[in-house]
């Protein structure tokens, strides 16, 4: 970043008025305020969003939060950073400017009208979506306008497998909002609308089927009504379908990442699970452990444990031959709550089968489980870590039972 530059180090002094009197940083983004005073957008968006009303420099009351580009002084910036490039210096990109509010109300006034013709319409979205994408911002102006309701209309203005592209378009902007939980009800408690985003998860454009599964995780995720939820997780080929994304080639990772978010969501739920594992979850998940990314990896091994609490989960997972191998070996190698995860898991299987148990010691489970009652991690993982010891004591070698004491672990040594 070129604001954190030491000049000690690179041999150049970033000029006074180039840096933001807030972070004192090289600014990347300069806005002027109504007081006349010059910051960096994101700090000064920070200071406002904390409660601050007034200037940081003059102190001076803050009566007009408009921000307006400093072009100039951001051009002299730039001009600046590639005269000194020799010293490490990088060229801050031209930043892209939040959307304009009054566009964002003519674009979706556009979408929404019915008199229009179906193009124009289209085209209003599609330019929404492109802002919604561009930042944060963005979204929160599209938000702040209505959007929501808007778009869910739209969405749901025709729920038959020749839907438009005006839905489908619709779908795509909403699948990047939060929903409130007025707006999660008024989708989940109407038979035809769920039927509607779940005949969704099997259309043949791979966007539509993720945008349908995402605004699924959003609609369970941001219900309290369990009832609601469970008549979600409970139609007809959800699991299929959001199964079928979580088997899409890697080529598309938004696919693995918004499926396993709707597979957990779904699975929470605990009367509908056995239908997860009849779908092919647990096959899905065990074949693609090592693709997902931590957050992502947390969620499918949260998924796992959830289904090894129930018998025919159990089952499947055991009898995937990667099961175990692959739970003994990620159990310490992505966070703690994966570790704990991982940990209940295997302690599930173990508990139901002496043959999971054979592999666990077989892929090296013993080393693995003395480390983690010995580390950092949560009072959960190593309760379930030493549960899990206690499961396995029958099953040691007689060379690994000698050399765990080389551990020196108390909390191991008792049993």
């Amino acid at each position: 970043m070129p604001g954190s530059l030491d000049p000690l180090d690179v041999g150049v002094q970033i000029p006074y008025h180039f840096r933001c009197p807030i972070s004192l940083e090289l600014m990347r983004d300069p806005v002027t305020v109504c007081t006349g005073q010059t910051y960096d957008r994101q700090s000064i968006e920070s200071w406002v969003a904390t409660g601050n009303i007034t200037c940081p420099v003059t102190r001076a009351p803050l009566s007009d939060f408009t921000l307006i580009p400093n072009h100039t002084l951001r051009r002299l910036i730039q001009e600046w950073c590639v005269a000194n490039r020799a010293f490490g210096v990088e060229r801050i990109p031209t930043p892209k400017q939040p959307a304009d509010p009054s566009l964002v109300r003519s674009l979706l006034n556009q979408a929404a009208a019915q008199s229009n013709h179906m193009n124009s319409r289209v085209a209003a979205l599609r330019r929404l979506r492109g802002l919604a994408r561009d930042s944060d911002k963005n979204r929160s102006v599209i938000s702040a306008n209505n959007a929501r309701e808007i778009l869910l209309a739209i969405v749901f203005s025709r729920m038959d497998s020749d839907s438009s592209e005006l839905n489908h378009e619709s779908l795509a902007i909403l699948s990047m909002f939060p929903l409130s939980e007025p707006e999660c009800v008024f989708v989940a408690s109407d038979p035809e609308r769920v039927s509607y985003l779940v005949a969704m998860l099997f259309h043949p454009s791979i966007d539509v089927r993720v945008n349908s599964a995402a605004l699924i995780e959003i609609v369970v995720a941001g219900m309290r009504s369990s009832e609601l939820r469970a008549q979600i997780s409970n139609a007809d080929d959800v699991f299929e379908g959001v199964v079928g994304i979580l088997n899409y080639p890697l080529a598309y990772p938004r696919a693995l990442k918004v499926g396993i978010k709707a597979l957990f969501a779904l699975c929470l739920v605990k009367q509908h699970r056995q239908r997860a594992v009849t779908a092919g979850a647990v096959e899905a998940l065990i074949d693609r452990l090592q693709d997902f990314e931590k957050c992502d990896a947390e969620r499918a091994l949260a998924t796992i444990e959830l289904l090894s609490r129930i018998p025919s989960g159990c089952a499947a997972l055991a009898s995937h031959a990667l099961t175990v191998p692959l739970l003994v070996k990620i159990i310490l190698k992505i966070s703690e709550r994966a570790t704990e995860y991982a940990a209940g898991a295997l302690l599930s299987l173990c508990s139901a089968s002496e043959q999971a148990q054979k592999e666990a010691v077989a892929a090296g489970v013993l080393i693995q489980l003395l480390l983690l009652v010995q580390s950092d991690c949560t009072e959960r993982a190593k309760r379930k870590a030493q549960m899990l010891l206690k499961q396995l004591r029958d099953c040691w070698p007689e060379d690994s039972i000698a050399n765990s004491d080389d551990f020196a672990c108390s909390d191991v040594v008792p049993f």
